[in-house]
């Protein structure tokens, strides 16, 4: 135990081996049918500006940031969520790098980016220039999902991802509408 060094991140060899296995965000879109990166390259073309402050908020740090996005070109969710991370690298300058890994590439990255047991993408891994983890972002949180369902399926269908209390709400609010109380 004494060798062990104060810092360190006994996962920095898996996240550069992937990291190298990635591509940088352009040449990822090259490589796809242009059927499916056109969504990509729309939202980039409507994403606004960024304001002074934001842009000098993430500028001026003397560290390296790479940011490996797990994504798929015909993920409606990675095609809103990658332009703006690359508008947020193209921002930070030169110290920024962003690739892009398919989520079809890896069996083991697919195992360590699983969300409540399943392939969920986006999901973004920030790394230090050593390849150390810094933090992850992705995809939805459950109340969106929850939202979701409740304009596509409506609010009195029970797709299991309301909570005993939510639904017994609902219900309740239901049955005394339908009784006219």
């Amino acid at each position: 135990m004494a060798d062990k060094p104060t810092y360190y991140d006994k996962r920095s060899d898996f996240w550069k081996r992937h990291w190298e296995q990635a591509k940088p965000y352009d040449h990822y879109l090259e490589g796809h049918d242009e059927s499916l990166t056109v969504r990509w390259y729309e939202t980039m073309e409507r994403l606004p500006e960024l304001q002074h402050e934001q842009a000098e908020k993430l500028r001026g740090y003397n560290r390296e940031l790479n940011m490996l996005m797990y994504a798929g070109v015909w993920c409606g969710d990675c095609s809103r969520q990658g332009p703006m991370l690359k508008k947020i690298k193209d921002a930070i300058g030169p110290d920024a790098n962003l690739r892009v890994i398919d989520r079809e590439s890896s069996e083991e990255l697919q195992d360590e980016l699983r969300i409540v047991g399943a392939l969920r993408v986006p999901m973004v891994v920030f790394l230090s220039e050593d390849f150390w983890e810094v933090g992850r972002f992705g995809d939805r949180m459950l109340t969106t999902y929850r939202a979701k369902a409740a304009r596509q399926l409506g609010r009195d269908f029970n797709a299991g991802i309301l909570t005993p209390r939510a639904w017994r709400m609902r219900w309740l609010n239901g049955s005394i509408l339908l009784n006219g109380c």
